[in-house]
């Protein structure tokens, strides 16, 4: 197999582009750095596509590792020929190349191995060659010996033999999951006559090739845990008929021969293929929702920061009352405390004297509520008392509901335990609740990606897979933002491109013995940070305030020497970066560049030229400023005042397949069904939305027995 034209192929990109690719991905090049300074050299393939060719390379080059093994294994025993070797060159996913040696395969003892055994191989050849005149018995009785004592008993074991080799047969296997894929049905019943999330799939059937990922996902937990029975219908008689045509030469033989299709069909093949199937349909699954998942993680992850303000983390409970933790626009903890206006104890006077005490003591401009317990009660509580703080502060402050998913995960983390060894366990989620408003890529990384509550059924999918794509996301949003070397946590850090955790953690110690950074060169002292890893790293880290201006943007330093030079062609030095008056202008000389004709001027590459002008007219601007801000509340919407046809503002904190989940300031997230988002055709709800997004909806159902909302997109422009 050509891996480069099989990538290129798949991928629809050029083949040149696939092999400099390659190339520099065994060099030891990281995705981000690849993505970001080696656009000349890949044709500006973008991060997504370059993680995607990474991934179908190793795929492909297993692939093809496995086929030497398959091959070497079958020539070792001496039954390779030019067929299988063709076969297998022609194989193009690991199931096929499994399918081509199966029957060369080391088998357990199988009712075929115990046959051969008793001498029986040469009668069951003659029964397949089918050219024998004589009765199946009378040929039968040649093979009577002392294991095999009967004529019944001779048959039986030739039959045995024929099934499975009728069972192993590639070509049919291939052609029957063809069968099963066109026409099989997957079908559940209900175990237990209970109503449950599950009872929609009770004598439920939906088609092989149409059926979607969130459905195969929850089917296979409803299996799991012991609600559903699941199987695959499939047309058995076509199945048998196909196999039949293929094997009968001499209609003498046509029912001794079915009664072994049926046979290997029932014993062999059908539980074989039901299972590869499932496997298949789950993979698929897998993959799709690890890909929502990792969409909505980026998102998630790349959400605008609110910078410069100081805000209240406020982590709402019941009777262990709600943890507060002040952050200042540093993220310096100043204050910590627990108040207790929900129930049992309601002292909601005295909550609201604290709350008030610490506005006023701190300048506290925002509150971050946790959407999770006694969320709903927290809000009421927090909006009447910021009432109260406008009517007799004259202060205006806004509060917004935060994802607290993951925040006690954080909390019990040997991580937050090294960062605030002195608070409680407790407090650590208020203050990973408020500084996830202000910068939540730098919360985010804290925690393990599959406890942040976004996608769809992350706790079923290949756990492994999962970790690995959810790794290539967050390394993908933090280069995507840079990192400020001189306050980045070591968990920051480490996924900076070309950072492992035991630099990251040496960064930091270095950083605490010796001082700020003043220069990305200063990386080179850090133990373990070689020339690779710097290379790697340098365009990635950001040093404000430092010795030279262009670290506060993502010029890589080996650009420095011409991004010098085109400043001075321009009429500028670095150091007018750092002017704002003499920055406009700067932006305004760039806009009249030729990029063509200076780029070989400057022998550098054009894409290269391009990206080192993108970050001299923003200078140490965070690419998520972009993004959509938190919604601001200021007071409560409660379930009971909702009525259809009403129109709000919302943000979606969760995608599927089917839909997205939008915070409209109620305790539950509404549903936009997919069908809600677009009057035209859309496969994904991706296409019309991302995590983090406000959007505007109107209410369309209400469940008051449920509490569940349906809301839509669509119909606000109708």
């Amino acid at each position: 197999m050509d891996i480069n034209r099989t990538i290129a192929e798949e991928l629809n990109i050029k083949e040149y582009q696939v092999e400099k690719t390659i190339k520099l991905i065994d060099e030891g090049n990281t995705i981000p750095f690849i993505a970001r300074y080696r656009k000349e050299a890949t044709g500006g393939l973008s991060d997504e596509i370059l993680r995607n060719l990474d991934e179908r390379l190793k795929y492909l080059r297993n692939l093809e590792e496995r086929k030497e093994e398959v091959r070497n294994s079958i020539e070792s025993q001496g039954k390779l020929t030019d067929e299988i070797v063709k076969e297998l060159e022609n194989a193009k996913i690991l199931s096929e190349v499994e399918d081509i040696y199966r029957p060369f395969k080391q088998k357990k003892k199988t009712r075929a191995t115990v046959a051969k055994a008793k001498g029986l191989e040469p009668f069951a050849k003659i029964i397949s060659d089918q050219n024998d005149k004589r009765d199946i018995e009378e040929i039968a009785k040649e093979y009577l010996n002392d294991e095999v004592k009967t004529i019944e008993e001779a048959i039986q074991g030739a039959k045995d033999i024929i099934a499975e080799e009728i069972s192993d047969n590639p070509d049919y296997r291939k052609q029957i999951k063809k069968i099963y894929y066109r026409e099989g049905l997957i079908n559940t019943k209900s175990i237990k006559e209970e109503n449950t999330t599950y009872s929609m799939y009770n004598d439920y059937t939906e088609k092989i090739s149409t059926i979607p990922s969130h459905r195969i996902l929850a089917i296979n937990r409803g299996e799991k845990e012991e609600f559903l029975k699941v199987s695959i219908q499939k047309p058995e008689n076509k199945i048998i008929e196909f196999i039949l045509s293929r094997i009968i030469k001499n209609q003498k033989y046509k029912d001794i021969l079915l009664e072994v299709i049926e046979d290997s069909f029932k014993r062999l093949i059908e539980p074989s293929i039901d299972r590869e199937i499932r496997n298949d349909l789950t993979e698929k699954a897998d993959m799709q929702a690890i890909k929502v998942f990792g969409k909505n993680a980026k998102d998630l992850l790349l959400g605008a920061p609110l910078k410069g303000l100081t805000v209240l983390g406020f982590d709402p409970a019941y009777r262990t009352g709600c943890k507060l933790a002040v952050i200042d626009e540093t993220g310096k903890v100043l204050d910590t405390g627990v108040i207790y206006p929900t129930e049992p104890q309601n002292d909601t006077e005295n909550s609201e004297n604290e709350l008030i005490r610490l506005i006023k003591k701190d300048n506290i401009q925002m509150i971050a509520i946790g959407n999770g317990t006694a969320s709903r009660e927290s809000e009421i509580f927090v909006a009447n008392t910021l009432k109260k703080v406008k009517e007799e502060l004259n202060k205006e402050v806004y509060y917004t509901i935060v994802s607290e998913a993951g925040a006690s995960v954080y909390s019990a983390s040997k991580l937050a335990t090294e960062e605030y060894p002195d608070l409680n366990v407790s407090l650590r989620g208020a203050i990973s609740i408020a500084r996830r408003l202000q910068d939540p890529l730098a919360e985010f990384v804290k925690i393990d990606p599959k406890a942040i509550g976004i996608g769809q059924y992350q706790h079923d999918v290949d756990q492994k897979k999962l970790s690995e794509s959810l790794e290539s996301v967050v390394e993908d949003a933090v280069n995507t933002v840079g990192v400020d070397v001189n306050t980045a946590t070591a968990s920051l850090l480490g996924y900076v491109s070309g950072i492992n955790k035991s630099i990251a953690k040496n960064i930091v110690k270095y950083r605490d013995e010796n001082g700020k950074l003043k220069e990305r060169k200063e990386l080179l002292k850090i133990p373990k940070l070689g020339k690779s890893a710097y290379e790697q790293c340098a365009g990635f880290i950001r040093i404000p305030g430092g010795s030279n201006p262009l670290e506060i943007t993502a010029v890589h330093p080996e650009s420095y020497e011409a991004t010098e030079k085109l400043l001075k062609i321009i009429g500028y030095k670095k150091e007018d970066l750092l002017n704002k008056e003499k920055l406009e202008n700067i932006k305004k000389e760039l806009k009249k560049v030729n990029t063509k004709e200076l780029s070989e001027k400057l022998n550098i590459g054009q894409m290269t030229l391009q990206d080192i002008i993108k970050e001299l007219s923003k200078p140490g601007r965070d690419p998520r400023e972009n993004m959509p801000k938190p919604i601001l509340r200021s007071d409560v919407l409660k379930f009971e005042d909702l009525k259809e046809g009403m129109i709000l503002n919302g943000t979606v904190r969760n995608i599927t397949d089917f839909g997205a989940f939008v915070d409209i300031g109620i305790k539950n997230d509404g549903l936009v069904h997919i069908s809600e988002m677009s009057d035209k055709y859309i496969k994904s709800p991706n296409e019309v939305v991302s995590v983090g997004d406000i959007v505007k909806v109107v209410v369309i159902g209400i469940d008051n027995d449920k509490k569940k909302v349906k809301l839509s997109m669509k119909k606000v422009v109708e």
